[in-house]
């Protein structure tokens, strides 16, 4: 199922960066995958129309987000939001969607998206079972199963299909706690051996801290190998820059992010949005960090969303702007 990245490994999921001497050196390049138009929409109760979507979408690949999250084949009834998935990535042109992931609950989701021309699979399993039973319906093992046939179902497809799956509630599940280490990594190990192309650790609803982030990368790390590892955080208690570099300080070389830093949690009150695109190209930028991805293209695509919602997104960057912008600005002020 390899894909055509420009950097792929073989599993076809572009390879981050060595990490340098020791896991804690900064890596000179990020990949940063924007799940805003697919995680972030899906919390809008108002409606953003389809033709909307696909402006941002484009806007986002022309700020240089080379992968986008833009859909997810669900039913309509269960994801209203996402009701025009097919009208979306049909809208879209076909450079912009050779970069576009589509969220998939099965294999009937994952032949929806491949009718449309989608080469990217992405799958979520919970860890734990009680979240996983109120986010799909499913135990954990029936939701094991039905990866399972996505991935079949990825190898069967003519052309080349990446599979990534991700371990929601790695970092804390608001129903049964924190759950044992060995629980996780006993699930990643079983998703690699279905043979997917990437593995997601997800911070669902905003409970993870650095030590943690730390301890369950490493351990997922050591147990799955070389199947390349892929962050997903939450901003909710202002901990989202700080579990990101201590993921990067671990040697994780992909992280998802959001435009605006729109997202949550359906199921969870209080579980604010995903870690902000802006805030993060922003902190890599501070880092000499490269992204390939250009900020103000990135605020633009918020902005023009934000005025569409009639409010302001959580983004710092977003509300104030860049270090470098606010001296400019202030030496400015006294030349006036």
């Amino acid at each position: 199922m390899s894909g055509g990245d420009a950097n792929p490994t073989r599993s076809g999921v572009a390879a981050g960066p060595e990490a340098g001497e020791g896991a804690s050196a900064l890596p000179a390049r990020l990949r940063i995958v924007e799940v805003g138009p697919r995680d972030g929409f899906q919390m809008e109760r108002r409606f953003i129309p389809t033709e909307l979507k696909i402006e941002i979408v484009e806007a986002l690949a022309a700020a240089g987000l080379a992968e986008i999250e833009a859909a997810s084949f669900v039913r309509p009834d269960v994801v209203p939001q996402m009701r025009d998935a097919e009208s979306v990535i049909g809208g879209l042109a076909d450079a912009t969607r050779e970069r576009v992931w589509a969220l998939v609950p099965n294999r009937r989701g994952a032949e929806r998206a491949r009718a449309c021309g989608v080469s990217r699979l992405h799958f979520v399993v919970c860890v734990s079972e009680t979240y996983n039973r109120r986010n799909v319906g499913l135990s954990v093992d029936e939701s094991l199963a039905a990866l399972e046939a996505v991935v079949r179902s990825a190898a069967e497809a003519p052309g080349a299909v990446t599979v990534a799956a991700t371990l929601a509630a790695t970092f804390g599940c608001p129903f049964e706690g924190q759950l044992p280490e060995e629980r996780i990594v006993d699930l990643a190990r079983r998703v690699r051996d279905l043979g997917v192309d990437e593995l997601g650790l997800a911070d669902s609803v905003g409970l993870g801290t650095p030590p943690l982030v730390r301890r369950i990368s490493r351990g997922v790390r050591e147990a799955v190998g070389e199947l390349p590892l892929r962050l997903h955080l939450h901003d909710t208690r202002g901990l989202g820059m700080a579990n990101a570099i201590a993921g990067i300080e671990e040697g994780i070389s992909a992280l998802d992010t959001s435009l605006g830093g729109l997202g949550g949690c359906p199921m969870v009150l209080g579980a604010s949005g995903n870690v902000a695109t802006e805030d993060l190209v922003n902190l890599c930028d501070e880092l000499e960090i490269d992204t390939g991805i250009d900020l103000d293209g990135v605020r633009a695509a918020s902005g023009r969303l934000a005025s569409f919602l009639d409010r302001e997104l959580p983004s710092r960057v977003l509300a104030s702007g860049t270090r470098a912008e606010l001296l400019a600005r202030n030496r400015e002020s006294l030349q006036a």
